[in-house]
């Protein structure tokens, strides 16, 4: 009978990010509805899932000082057992190491890896003896693999940051990916005002913040889960970060006017652009597969968003003969680069996944160009940190696109530039601009 411990759920919910590539909050919602454990244990089980997860590689170097073979290959189960292990002894200091070093041999017992038990009782008793000289390579030494270790983020990747934006934007997106990212929301001004949803938020012991730049935007704190909250299930507000939501002001729909959304799920910026046309008009939102879809209808219906119109479209492959809209927005399938701090697995693909994306997303956006309205407000944007993704698509689109001119991006005086681009492209920084990292770029169809 399998387990039904904090550990063993980890341990489960770690194999199947590294073996079917799943994306962390849903893998680790369904193993810990699988496990049903107590509200400490889960608690402790996401503790050591996202914390192996964010530091994978900085794991991976503390055991390899005590393999005798460190090149030699562990199995899939083996390994995540140490790094569990490692974790909760260097890491969380309520678990006792003694606790720590025999969870994982019995972890080991029940999980395929009787052979294993000795060799993982002997690494992790070696380290408990030298735990108190453990060291990283110090902060001074600014190579590559330093950083990589430190910040538990592969090589080539810091190697991408630092010819794209510089070593020092890069060393504050490293620092930026550990932790608790912020949780921003979107208040539903068709239902009601922030001042009224604060108050709601409070009776139920979440702070609220407001965000200067936008009056329907809240900072919140003290969550617990969102969805559980009255407020959310009444439809008074969606979770949004804030760089999603000032490219949904980038967009700047209008009530009355035909917007499309060819990349729309989950469906954020629909509802965004819903509610800033103060649910009049029409926003189109489409994507590829029928599930997906059917969030985004969901979504609408929660929030009584009857502006929002769904449906199943590839935004590559279309033939459709879909009327034109003054305003579309293209938020296409991305790396994901700068949403790491929230699905820390990401930066663990290869990098050869990305060879791909650059082209797909420019025959997305291509494909979209006739959906403008002469006039017409054409905005591509990505959640991804990465040029070949994002300027140099636009700069592209524009030399290949004679019908259509840059338009230069009115922003808050608080957000401010961290880079030379065009007036009409922005890269938002998590560690200065406190968004996920982002792109926007806007153009105007001239004829």
């Amino acid at each position: 009978m399998e387990r039904r411990d904090a550990r063993t759920a980890a341990l489960q919910a770690l194999l199947h990010v590294d073996e079917n590539e799943g994306y962390s909050n849903l893998v680790l919602n369904k193993t810990l509805e699988k496990f049903q454990l107590e509200p400490r244990d889960a608690s402790l089980a996401s503790a050591i899932f996202y914390g192996v997860l964010e530091r994978r590689l900085t794991l991976d170097y503390y055991i390899s000082l005590f393999c005798r073979a460190p090149g030699k290959k562990q199995s899939p189960v083996v390994r995540e057992i140490l790094r569990i292990a490692v974790y909760q002894i260097l890491y969380l200091e309520k678990i006792p190491e003694s606790a720590a070093v025999n969870e994982a041999v019995n972890c080991a017992r029940e999980n395929g890896a009787v052979k294993a038990c000795g060799f993982i009782n002997g690494v992790l008793r070696a380290m408990l003896r030298k735990k108190e000289k453990l060291r990283l390579p110090p902060e001074e030494d600014g190579t590559v693999r330093g950083l990589s270790v430190r910040h538990s983020c592969p090589e080539w990747l810091i190697r991408l940051w630092m010819r794209a934006y510089g070593g020092d934007c890069t060393k504050g997106i490293l620092a930026s990916l550990s932790g608790r990212p912020p949780v921003f929301a979107r208040v539903n001004n068709t239902r009601i005002s922030r001042e009224k949803l604060s108050d709601l938020l409070r009776a139920e012991d979440v702070k609220p913040i407001g965000i200067t730049w936008d009056p329907d935007a809240l900072e919140l704190q003290n969550t617990g889960s969102v969805t559980g909250l009255k407020s959310f299930q009444d439809g008074f507000f969606h979770i949004q970060d804030l760089s999603s939501q000032l490219c949904c002001r980038v967009v700047d729909p209008r009530p009355g006017e035909r917007v499309i959304d060819v990349c729309a799920a989950p469906g954020g910026k629909s509802f965004t652009m819903a509610e800033r046309m103060e649910n009049r008009g029409e926003v189109l939102a489409f994507d590829k597969y029928k599930g997906k879809a059917g969030l985004i209808r969901q979504g609408a219906a929660r929030l009584s968003l009857s502006a929002v119109k769904t449906g199943v479209r590839d935004a590559a492959a279309a033939s459709d003969d879909l009327s034109v809209a003054q305003r579309v927005l293209c938020d296409v399938p991305c790396s994901g680069l700068g949403i790491i701090r929230r699905k820390p697995e990401i930066r663990y693909k290869p990098q050869h996944t990305l060879d791909s994306l650059p082209d797909l997303q420019y025959l997305i956006l291509c494909r979209s160009a006739h959906l403008t309205a002469p006039g017409g407000l054409l905005v591509y944007s990505t959640c991804t940190l990465n040029p070949s993704e994002n300027g140099e698509n636009a700069e592209r689109f524009l030399k290949e696109h004679g019908g259509f001119e840059p338009c230069p991006l009115c922003l808050p005086e608080t957000i401010s530039r961290v880079m030379d681009e065009p007036e009409n492209e922005l890269t938002l920084m998590p560690h200065i601009h406190g968004t996920d990292g982002f792109f926007i770029a806007a153009f105007r169809r001239r004829f």
